[in-house]
């Protein structure tokens, strides 16, 4: 699944080909995504000019004027691409904003867990049913719509000040879950996956199954620091891809050059030789150092 570093590696690469855009049809091949397409982004999105691109999380939204916004989520396997809007659509080519200008951005995911919604001024929509309990204010100070019920209780971005290690510490407190859920708990710092938690423990050198609350502050500062580090490092490399991920311009993510656990349990440690140890937290894969991590 796309973590934080490729929905921001496909932001970066989407955002100056939308913004000051106008948005004139759109075109829905298959609305049975993750929660149906609704009719409203057909109805009410054509018209409204793109004003932005922003990330919350592992959500992509397009805020438009007057104020609303396309929430998009690449799901397993959703990638986005701006290409020229008469490009013939593939089998899982299922959703097009086609552009002012003769170009389009074009939603592709073929086991269609992502999902193509719509936030309006009016309101956000009911919950859809089933989704996981996620949320947390994304929206700026000005006029725009309230929080979608996805994005509404949604913990602090890991690349933003809010994240500290005093902030870990406290809420940590108290707390046996193992360290790793805690790391990925998004009610708590959101948009955090599998891969980039075990690579941000192994360099802060602490178990994954660490209680949360036996942990020291100065072993959360240096969680958070090396969480920071990591994800910088994904960013700029593009990403991790391991099956699916392609980037906007479609290329792959390279992160997966330098992963120092995630998929290497049983290889020898790249730090001191021992051989990485493979469980499951959580029903997760989980790779670590049994010497190194303590």
């Amino acid at each position: 699944m796309p973590e934080l570093p490729e929905v921001e590696t496909t932001r970066r690469g989407i955002r100056p080909l939308l913004v000051g855009r106008r948005v004139e049809a759109v075109v829905v091949r298959q609305r049975q995504l993750r929660w149906p397409v609704p009719d409203a982004l057909d109805n009410a999105l054509p018209g409204r000019t793109i004003r932005d691109v922003r990330r919350r999380a592992k959500y992509l939204l397009l805020d438009t004027e007057p104020a609303a916004a396309v929430l998009l989520h690449l799901g397993m396997s959703g990638r986005l691409r701006v290409i020229p809007s008469a490009t013939p659509a593939a089998k899982h080519d299922h959703v097009d904003l086609v552009l002012d200008g003769g170009a389009a951005l074009r939603l592709t995911d073929p086991r269609r867990f992502g999902a193509c919604l719509w936030i309006s001024a009016g309101g956000a929509p009911p919950p859809p049913p089933g989704p996981p309990r996620l949320g947390g204010s994304c929206w700026g100070p000005g006029a725009a719509p309230p929080p979608h019920p996805l994005l509404r209780h949604l913990g602090v971005e890991p690349l933003s000040a809010a994240l500290t290690g005093d902030y870990l510490y406290r809420v940590a407190r108290q707390r046996r879950v193992a360290v790793k859920n805690l790391l990925m708990d998004s009610r708590i710092v959101c948009g955090v996956g599998n891969i980039y938690a075990n690579e941000a423990l192994f360099r802060a050198s602490i178990h994954p199954l660490r209680a949360a609350g036996n942990i020291s502050l100065r072993r959360y500062a240096a969680l958070v620091a090396a969480l920071r580090e990591v994800l910088g490092e994904a960013i700029a490399a593009g990403g991790t891809t391991l099956r699916d991920y392609r980037g906007a311009d479609g290329t792959p993510g390279y992160f997966v050059t330098s992963l120092a656990v995630y998929g290497r349990g049983g290889q020898p440690c790249l730090r001191c030789g021992t051989k990485l140890k493979l469980v499951r937290i959580a029903a997760r894969s989980t790779c670590y150092c049994p010497r190194c991590q303590r």
